[in-house]
């Protein structure tokens, strides 16, 4: 059986092309016939959808990446702009806030203009930027006009207000602790007062809310770092055996005397008194054995007590008491370490806020008069004042009845409170009677350093 194969029909070109009949010649155009024969068509409807959708998708992506960057555009350009804050404020971050809470807090406030806009910034250079930007807690100030960035960076860096506290040298560790307490700025309880002289009593700085037991352990660590390395750098020949002692010492000197100059003196005669065997008669070791901590006694020594034995009355134990009586400052500290050079055996107060020292009992005893004088003549114009303040409140309000009252200082008449006396380290029986007697409610009663 014979196949029959279709091949294409060229057009003759011998064949005339001018129509056979004038109808013909009226009738329109028509195109060639297709050529006949076998064709292979070409299916491309399946790679115009892939090509139509891939084109979405790009052009999708393109969309969404365009409004993304005008976002982060706007949201970059809030984050930098000045903020809405007119004048320069404080606010306060407690603990365990996160950061929506923070957030919100900084709007309400009237620091920020819109919450989400500080959020959504903060993720961005969180998350996608990997920066450390974990908020802290406490008292931030902030300029006024301050972007959403920089109080960021405020809250980042912790920058808070600094706040100082000052605790004086001669404070005992119970009265340093009383003052942290009473500091509102502080949080947190102290359950247990530091051993006396381990504080280094200075001006520390600290943020609101900080724990008050953190502000007492950097006095420790102060006062450790201070004193290490100290004791190799003594004088030679002291008469203390350690460091300890030369910080009991030194709180000796520091409640002794507040002239900073007198410190490497006041030293040294208490370090005399030692190398002879003297007792240091101190009257504020008393007060420490009768109130401790307290640091305060509030009345005059009574004789009683200047007689009582007690691990801290240098009056009648030999040497040092068993612990600091107060936690002194680093110029005491330093003074025993290396005291002055001299042969000073007593002080006495000179009437101008200072001590004069004297290294016989004949120079000390003349110094006690001295002040003697200088103690009557004060009370007199006390006195003088008070009866012109009396006459001035008689004429002001007409005849009053005026009764005697007795010192303001008096204790119980069955035991008169001791002299405020005139000699540091000088015990009745080494005074000469003129310097030792000094009577108080007839009774006669031992010379010491007027406080």
């Amino acid at each position: 059986m014979s196949v029959r194969r279709l091949e294409p029909e060229l057009p003759d070109p011998h064949r005339s092309i001018r129509p056979r009949s004038p109808a013909e010649m009226l009738e329109p155009s028509r195109a060639p016939a297709r050529p006949k024969g076998r064709r292979k068509r070409r299916d491309s409807g399946s790679l115009s959808r892939w090509v139509r959708f891939v084109s979405s998708v790009l052009t999708g992506a393109v969309l969404i990446l365009g409004v993304l960057g005008l976002g982060i555009f706007v949201l970059q350009h809030q984050f930098v702009a000045a903020g809405p804050l007119a004048e320069e404020r404080t606010i306060i971050i407690p603990r365990g806030e996160g950061r929506l809470e923070i957030a919100a807090r900084l709007e309400r406030e009237g620091i920020i203009a819109n919450r989400w806009t500080f959020i959504v910034n903060h993720l961005i250079h969180a998350r996608l930027m990997g920066e450390r930007l974990d908020m802290k807690a406490g008292e931030f100030r902030l300029e006024p006009g301050a972007s959403m960035k920089h109080v960021l960076k405020t809250l980042v860096d912790g920058r808070s207000v600094e706040y100082k506290i000052t605790l004086p040298e001669g404070l005992t560790s119970q009265q340093i602790v009383g003052r942290l307490q009473a500091d509102e700025n502080l949080t947190g309880e102290i359950l247990t007062v530091p051993p006396e002289g381990s504080l280094l009593p200075d001006t520390y700085p600290y943020s609101r809310g900080q724990d008050r037991q953190a502000v007492l352990d950097a006095m420790a660590q102060a006062q450790q770092a201070f004193l290490d390395g100290l004791w190799e750098k003594r004088q030679p020949d002291l008469p203390i055996n350690s460091l300890e002692e030369a910080v009991i010492l030194a709180s000796i000197v520091e409640k002794e005397t507040g002239v900073a100059e007198e410190r490497a003196l006041t030293a040294a005669v208490f370090m005399n008194r030692l190398r002879k065997g003297m007792r240091l008669q101190s009257d504020p070791t008393i007060i420490y054995g009768i109130v401790g901590g307290q640091g305060r006694l509030g009345r005059p020594i009574r004789k009683s007590e200047i007689k009582e034995k007690t691990p801290y009355n240098t009056y009648r134990i030999n040497g040092l008491p068993p612990t600091p009586i107060c936690n002194p400052g680093r110029e005491a500290i330093l003074a025993v370490l290396n005291p002055a050079a001299t042969k000073a055996l007593y002080f006495v107060a000179d009437g101008t806020g200072g001590h004069a020292f004297s290294e016989t009992l004949a120079q000390h005893n003349a110094a006690v008069a001295r002040w003697r004088k200088i103690e009557r003549k004060r009370a007199k114009e006390r006195a003088a004042r008070a009866a012109a303040a009396a006459t001035a409140a008689s004429a002001a309000t007409g005849p009053v009845t005026t009764v005697s009252a007795a010192p303001s200082e008096a204790v119980a008449a069955e035991e008169p409170p001791a002299v405020e006396a005139a000699s540091s380290g000088v015990a009745a029986s080494e005074a000469s009677p003129a310097a030792a007697s000094e009577s108080a409610g007839g009774v006669l009663l031992p010379k010491r350093k007027p406080r």
